[in-house]
């Protein structure tokens, strides 16, 4: 018998989550040991069969299950915690969610978002700053590290984002009174980006982008980020480098750097201006 773990990534056909889904597709670790047509068992919680075999190290899968999905989750799955993250504790689970957390889908946190809380919030409103509340999905492109020797040979996975009728009107008239939208996390601006470039506006409704934002990208929504320090040799890092500017991205780095700044989930953040600000 040999253990293997899958990440369910989404369903099947679909970027959204779905409780009524059987079908789903995953990472699988170690992914050479599934082959298609083989059973993978969860003890009393039911099996999963390996219907093809997929690029990256995913595989599609069909669950068979004698419990609701919500439950069988619930109660044989864990949360897929960073790799750096080696507290699975009920504690740690709630601390990697954040305070915007409302609808099931997403296989990680924006991590900007977890420098917020609600006391946080408050002041930021009472500040005259507007909140406007997207629905990300983040997907496994935003962590798979480029590989490609040119930017332009990546290829972004996509990812599924909702705006809401009310977030759209308020980033709308932000833009008609010429007023900063402030972007917290890079699934946001490329979901805001995204969205403009397929809409020449913002489009309240459920979307998708597959958008790679890299250096030249001309950005039309965002004013400026919230954003986490992120790895070399990654798409984040390449988004943010267009935004602000190669060597302003670099000279941030290195005072971080300097000045013991932490980086990954819970790490640090840095709040960007467009590179002509």
């Amino acid at each position: 018998m040999v253990s293997v773990e899958l990440l369910l990534l989404h369903p099947a056909g679909s970027l959204r989550y779905d409780s009524e889904a059987r079908n789903w597709i995953a990472l699988a670790r170690p992914a050479r040991r599934l082959r298609e047509g083989d059973h993978v068992s969860f003890g009393e919680f039911g099996e999963a069969t390996v219907i093809t075999v997929l690029p990256d190290g995913m595989r599609e899968i069909a669950l068979s299950l004698p419990v609701p999905l919500d439950t069988f989750l619930d109660r044989a799955g864990t949360m897929p915690l960073p790799p750096y993250i080696h507290n699975e504790t009920a504690e740690a689970a709630q601390r990697y969610q954040t305070v915007f957390a409302r609808v099931p889908g997403s296989v990680a946190a924006p991590t900007a978002s977890l420098h917020f809380t609600p006391e946080l919030l408050h002041q930021i409103r009472e500040s005259g700053v507007e909140i406007a509340r997207l629905t990300l999905n983040v997907g496994l492109g935003t962590f798979r590290p480029l590989t490609a020797q040119r930017l332009d040979e990546h290829v972004m996975h996509a990812e599924a984002y909702a705006i809401d009728e009310k977030a759209a009107a308020a980033i709308e008239a932000a833009r008609a009174a010429r007023r900063r939208v402030v972007a917290v996390g890079t699934t946001v601006v490329r979901a805001l980006e995204g969205n403009f470039q397929c809409y020449g506006a913002i489009k309240p409704g459920e979307h998708s982008t597959d958008i790679f934002i890299r250096p030249g990208f001309r950005f039309e929504v965002t004013g400026a980020m919230v954003t986490n320090f992120h790895l070399p040799r990654s798409t984040l890092l390449a988004l943010v480098s267009a935004f602000a500017g190669r060597e302003r991205v670099l000279d941030a780095y290195r005072q971080a750097i300097a000045r013991g700044y932490r980086f990954y989930s819970f790490g640090d953040a840095m709040f960007l201006t467009d590179r002509h600000d």
